[in-house]
C-alpha cells in the first residue's frame, strides 16, 4: 500500500519531468531524475527506461530499495541511470534529489575549455564558486565506477558541470532542484548570448558575486514557490502527470 509521502513524491517528480520537457531541457528519451524516499537515501524513485519526459506519470516511476535484493529492477531503467543515480544515493544520502540533464545552453558551456559560469548578472552570480567541474569526459557514464567518480567530484557542492557531457544538480527538495536547474540554464544562455556579441564581458567583482550567491541561498522558499506555481499550471492544463 502506497503511503501519502510516496504519492506526493511521485507526483512532484512526475511534474518535474513534464516541466523539463516544456522548458526544452530534455534530450530525446535520455537523461534521468531521482528522489530519495527514505532518510538513508537507499530507497529512491527514478524514471523508467526510454520514456519521454512529456509522458511520464507518477505511477510510472520505478522504486528502488538498495537494502532489498528483490526490489532492484535494473531491467526497467537505463544503465547510465543506475550508474549515476544508484551511486549518488549510496554515496551521498544528503543529495535527496538528483537531476541530470543535457540542456542546450548548459551543455554548450560544458564544451568550453573553461566551463565556468561567469558572474555577469544576478542569475549567473548564483553559481559563483559553487559549481564543481569535471573536465575528463571518458564516454558514456554507464559503470558504477563512473558514478562513484562523479559523486566524488561533486563533493560538498550542489552542481556539477560535466565537461563535454551535461550538468547535474542535487538538492533537498524537488522545488529547489527544479529552480536551480532552471536558473543555471538561463545563466548559461545569458553567458552565451553575451559572448556572441564579441564585446568584452563586464564580470562582477568577487565580493558582489559572493553576496549575491549568498542571497540566493537564503531564499529557498522562492525556489519552492516557483515549482509550486509551475505545478499548478500543469494541473490546469494536463493533470495526467499525477496519475
Amino acid at each position: 500500500m502506497m503511503n501519502a509521502q510516496e504519492m506526493q513524491l511521485r507526483t512532484d517528480l512526475a511534474a518535474l519531468f513534464r516541466l523539463s520537457a516544456r522548458l526544452d531541457l530534455h534530450e530525446a528519451v535520455a537523461n534521468h531524475f531521482s528522489a530519495a524516499l527514505s532518510a538513508s537515501g537507499r530507497q529512491f524513485l527514478i524514471n523508467p527506461k526510454w520514456v519521454h519526459f512529456s509522458r511520464i506519470r507518477a505511477s510510472d516511476l520505478v522504486l528502488f530499495d538498495l537494502d532489498d535484493p528483490d526490489n532492484q529492477p535494473l531491467e526497467r531503467i537505463d544503465p547510465t541511470a543506475w550508474a549515476i543515480h544508484g551511486q549518488m544515493h549510496q554515496k551521498m544520502p544528503h543529495a535527496r534529489v538528483v537531476m541530470h540533464l543535457h540542456p542546450p545552453f548548459a551543455t554548450s558551456i560544458a564544451t568550453l575549455q573553461d566551463p565556468t559560469i561567469l558572474p555577469i548578472d544576478q542569475n549567473s552570480a548564483r553559481y559563483f564558486n559553487r559549481v564543481a567541474l569535471d573536465t575528463t569526459f571518458g564516454g558514456m557514464a554507464n559503470s558504477e565506477e563512473e558514478g562513484e567518480r562523479l559523486a566524488g567530484l561533486l563533493g560538498d557542492k550542489r552542481r556539477l558541470m560535466m565537461g563535454n557531457h551535461g550538468v547535474m544538480v542535487v538538492g533537498d527538495t524537488i522545488g529547489e532542484v527544479f529552480d536551480d536547474m532552471y536558473t543555471l540554464e538561463r545563466a548559461c544562455r545569458i553567458q552565451i548570448q553575451a559572448l556572441s556579441t564579441g564585446k568584452p564581458l563586464r564580470i562582477l567583482d568577487d565580493d558582489v558575486a559572493e553576496v549575491t550567491a549568498r542571497d540566493w541561498e537564503s531564499i529557498t522558499d522562492f525556489s519552492i514557490a516557483h515549482f509550486e506555481q509551475m505545478k499548478e499550471i500543469l494541473y490546469q492544463e494536463d493533470p495526467s502527470f499525477a496519475e
